[in-house]
């Protein structure tokens, strides 16, 4: 009896690392399954809006000022105010929002990168052909995926630990490059005939 005991508490401890471990790539494709679902609730649970809209807006601003931390104001109080005018004056870049849609989403999951926030639905997609995110760097409370396009540029999905079993995302990372325009739309035509 005591043998049947350990090898069951021996189990158990051992599907409660595996599942602690393997909880970040079933958030992952979590996301992109609620995302191809248009399961808005579902992305409400898996990720972190705000945090991951804070994560892309120095990504797409193009200033590399705006990914470094501004100075303290008890160490540098004229730096932090400065900072804080360049921050106020700098151009505005594309809405972050923009990747946040569940098309955009999608897109990201597959390693369309900035492309993924001007692709146009599709209706039908091939899970087969989806690339498998690969490990970046684990940890107790972080982890990190990347999926590689093609052409070899990552987009990084940080998920961060808020439960013993619960991850969501709180950071994507975009590859380099600038990220396009998005197309502009058709305007609408007028079905007036002009008499001569």
């Amino acid at each position: 009896m005591k043998k049947l005991f350990g090898n069951l508490l021996l189990a158990a401890i051992v599907l409660a690392g595996v599942s602690f471990v393997v909880a970040p790539v079933v958030a992952f494709f979590g996301i992109r399954s609620a995302a191809q679902s248009d399961d808005i609730a579902g992305l409400q649970r898996l990720i972190d809006f705000d945090a991951v809209r804070a994560s892309l807006r120095p990504q797409l601003s193009g200033r590399a000022q705006a990914l470094t931390p501004p100075p303290s104001f008890m160490n540098d109080p004229i730096g932090a105010v400065r900072r804080q005018f360049e921050d106020a004056a700098a151009p505005v870049g594309p809405d972050p929002d923009a990747f946040l849609t569940p098309d955009a989403l999608d897109g990201l999951t597959r390693g369309e990168g900035r492309y993924a926030s001007v692709r146009p639905p599709r209706p039908g997609t091939d899970e087969a052909a989806a690339p498998w995110p690969a490990p970046r760097y684990w940890g107790i409370n972080r982890a990190r995926l990347a999926v590689t396009d093609e052409g070899g540029s990552a987009t990084v999905f940080t998920f961060e630990r808020r439960g013993p079993f619960q991850w969501k995302l709180v950071h994507i990372g975009l590859p380099d490059g600038a990220t396009p325009a998005p197309p502009a739309a058709p305007q609408a035509t007028t079905g007036a005939v002009t008499k001569r």
